[in-house]
């Protein structure tokens, strides 16, 4: 043991030479760091004193070398050669990373739980399975991927502290997310023109058939595998966002590759599902409206369905712009401003509200939906139903039924 001791004291001996020298490298690279940042933000200030920094960096690589060599002479235990904890501190105390681990659970658990209720129960009921419906069912699908693949690891990511996949669970954690995510993004916007369709008839007397709601989810999954793929290519990336637990597009970098990137995706990704959202229901809503003044309804059964609709579409939107527009316009923020400099935790908030959509979303399509309520409730209360009321045709069947007894009110 004493030949292990004097070994360690020679090797110190050298380590203290090194150090001198090495103090004077960080020294010098501390001095660029500081011109650097007081060049880009116009202070003053350095955010780390000088002479700490360089202590702690020091004391740092003694703590390692030392480890290193007392591993190898059996003095101490394999297992804690290399800190394994990289909690970052700096951006967010423990405690904060502890909420944010209780709240993206709380959303992924319960997001999992409705959608896969939802699709258990269109399994489960054939009249479910009619083609105004595939796109809920899709959005379900979507929402479930997303929670699961998206919501969870980051819940447990969070729970650690820091993000522990590496570089590779990053790429894979970002790219399901943005793609469960625009796939469910697009499935709202197939909604909101599938029912401007059934209810409009923009295209005449074609009705509405397997084929059409079938090509609407295959455009929402391969527009959204077209615009999430190419960061796996080179054009883009996916990097940690917000308080480095999770990973998403890169919206920071500024080499003309990932710009175009990030351009093209804000705009065909969330500018374009948005603007197809509104276009749609306000031509929904314009239509119902001529239909109620001509007064075709018998009953005034136009005019309920009218206010009916019109509630169903301020939710929709209302939802839409609450769990997206946040997302999307710190994006655009970013995109338009590269010196913005947005809190980390404030940068988080969109993501978590964009993540939340996965809740929200078979509550708003799918539970509202009376042909899905009177299966879902059932099957959740065993049998029981306490809300059964008298069948009725569902709020699009109601509505398309009213509009299609007269041809003189026609959308173009």
């Amino acid at each position: 043991m004493s030949l292990t001791v004097t070994s360690l004291v020679k090797k110190a001996g050298r380590w203290f030479d090194s150090a001198i020298k090495l103090s004077a490298i960080i020294d010098l690279q501390e001095h660029n760091l500081t011109e650097s940042f007081q060049s880009q933000s116009g202070s003053k200030d350095f955010p780390f004193p000088m002479p700490f920094s360089s202590t702690v960096s020091l004391l740092y690589l003694y703590e390692v070398q030392f480890k290193m060599e007392a591993t190898k002479m059996g003095i101490i235990a394999p297992g804690s050669a290399i800190p394994t904890s990289a909690v970052n501190d700096a951006i967010m105390p423990r405690m904060g990373y502890t909420i944010l681990a209780v709240i993206i659970g709380f959303f992924s658990v319960f997001g999992i739980i409705l959608n896969m209720i939802v699709i258990v129960v269109t399994l489960k009921h054939r009249q479910l399975r009619r083609p105004l419906n595939f796109a809920l069912v899709n959005l379900a699908v979507a929402d479930l991927g997303c929670a699961t693949f998206g919501g969870l690891p980051t819940m447990v990511t969070n729970a650690m502290g820091y993000f522990s996949l590496g570089r590779v669970g990053c790429v894979l954690e970002g790219f399901a997310v943005a793609f469960f995510g625009i796939a469910g993004l697009c499935s709202v916007a197939i909604i909101a023109v599938e029912r401007c369709v059934v209810v409009c008839r923009p295209v005449g007397s074609v009705t509405f058939q397997t084929r059409h709601a079938v090509a609407g989810v295959v455009i929402a999954w391969v527009w959204s595998f077209l615009w999430n793929t190419p960061p796996l290519f080179g054009w883009g990336s996916y990097e940690l966002e917000g308080v480095q637990t999770s990973c998403a597009p890169d919206w920071y970098s500024r080499n003309l590759a990932n710009v175009s990137y990030i351009m093209c995706y804000f705009l065909l990704c969330f500018a374009l599902p948005f603007s197809v959202i509104i276009i749609s229901y306000t031509r929904l809503l314009w239509t119902l409206r001529q239909v109620t003044k001509l007064k075709i309804s018998e009953g005034g059964s136009t005019a309920r369905a009218e206010t009916q609709v019109a509630c169903m579409v301020v939710v929709m939107v209302m939802a839409f712009l609450l769990t997206w527009l946040p997302y999307a316009a710190f994006a655009l923020s970013v995109i338009l401003d590269p010196n913005l400099y947005i809190d980390p935790v404030i940068a988080t908030v969109p993501m978590y509200l964009a993540k939340s959509s996965t809740v929200f979303n078979p509550i708003i399509y799918i539970f509202m939906n009376r042909q899905f309520r009177e299966h879902a409730v059932p099957f959740l209360l065993c049998g029981r139903n306490p809300w059964a009321a008298e069948p009725e045709e569902s709020e699009e069947e109601t509505t398309a039924s009213s509009v299609s007894r007269s041809n003189k009110v026609s959308p173009s």
